[in-house]
């Protein structure tokens, strides 16, 4: 953050600039227009690689959560993560499982804990139908710099944040 991104507070640690003009740019209304419209799209091609695997969008939600946990997750893991009932979870691992996307499996010395896997061969189908994401995703960061990348890195991480804080009541 630059200075002229900042002012020092008080205790000497920078404080955010203020809140752009309604009418600018970077107002939070053009925000939330491009995020809903990003999700939009995103939304479409998740339904579609649904509709293309005969998987529920959950299914596919479900999926996301198992790629990108940093471990392996539990059928509770994934229950917290998407906020489904126990039932709803293990309905939704079946499918996976009988579609070839996940395998569970017990690794733990505790044989009650299962954990579950994204199969290798299901994720090279969704990289292939994904494809198109990655490759629009690699022109528009074409187009900025690597600072400039850093700070739209920075933005999303920070949204993630705060939508992860969100009580669960106000979702």
């Amino acid at each position: 953050m630059t200075s002229a991104d900042s002012r020092p507070t008080r205790s000497g640690a920078p404080e955010p600039a203020a809140a752009p003009e309604p009418g600018s740019a970077a107002s939070l209304q053009a925000f939330a227009v491009e995020l809903r419209r990003m999700n939009g799209e995103i939304n479409r091609m998740t339904h579609g690689f649904a509709a293309h695997q005969q998987l529920h969008p959950t299914d596919v939600s479900a999926l996301a959560a198992i790629l990108d946990a940093p471990a392996p997750l539990t059928p509770g893991g994934l229950r917290e993560h998407l906020g489904l009932t126990s039932g709803a979870v293990t309905a939704c691992l079946d499918r996976l499982e009988r579609a070839g996307h996940i395998r569970r499996a017990r690794e733990s010395t505790d044989r009650r804990v299962v954990h579950i896997h994204y199969e290798a061969s299901a994720r090279m189908a969704a990289r292939d139908y994904f494809m198109p994401l990655a490759e629009a995703t690699a022109r528009a960061r074409a187009r900025f710099s690597e600072a400039e990348l850093t700070t739209v890195l920075r933005f999303l991480a920070a949204m993630n944040e705060e939508l992860a804080e969100d009580p669960p009541a106000r979702r």
